[in-house]
């Protein structure tokens, strides 16, 4: 058996800590210095920008050829460009509907939005999941069932809705 496969010195041991060290306590900065909203609840451009950061910081960990530089510099890169892609979509109504997954109703006023369901790959249970998780045994006081920008079901309550602005706009959009 060959014994570089258990060690090969120093050297990769030193490396990969002081990059791991220094890596982590730049990322975590880094993502501390964007903001909260990095860490809210997700959004398809937010976990894209976890996938990719936690991709990319595993790689420099384990590679001997990664630079520490190197690491930083591509752990900062893709910090800059959420943070622009983040700007550009809170200044451009155009960058927000192309980054952005508006939100769907799939349930209004006592019926269930089949198109919706079925374009979001999503069943009648699910709708009714989410009653119960919001506590309640029906849909019978539920004006409306909307998923989320991020994935999530919210359950609107007929008592809840008040004037509905925050839902009008998608069942007038589901009604064409």
């Amino acid at each position: 058996m060959d014994i570089s496969y258990l060690w090969t010195g120093w050297t990769p041991v030193v490396h990969t800590a002081l990059i791991a060290t220094v890596g982590y306590l730049a990322l975590v900065l880094m993502v501390r210095g964007t903001g909260p909203r990095t860490m809210a609840k997700m959004t398809p451009l937010d976990f894209v920008i976890a996938v990719t950061l936690g991709s990319t910081f595993g790689r420099t960990i384990t590679a001997v050829d990664v630079s520490l530089a190197q690491a930083l510099i591509a752990l900062a890169l893709l910090i800059a460009l959420q943070w622009l892609l983040a700007a550009a979509r809170a200044r451009s109504p155009r960058v927000r509907k192309a980054l952005d997954s508006p939100p769907v109703l799939l349930y209004y006023d006592g019926e269930m939005q089949h198109r919706a369901l079925h374009r979001h790959r999503l069943t009648e249970d699910d709708v009714h999941a989410a009653a119960r998780q919001s506590s309640r045994g029906s849909l019978a006081d539920a004006k409306a069932v909307i998923l989320q920008q991020d994935g999530s079901l919210g359950v609107i309550s007929a008592d809840a809705m008040g004037d509905g602005s925050s839902v009008m706009p998608f069942v007038e959009r589901h009604a064409r």
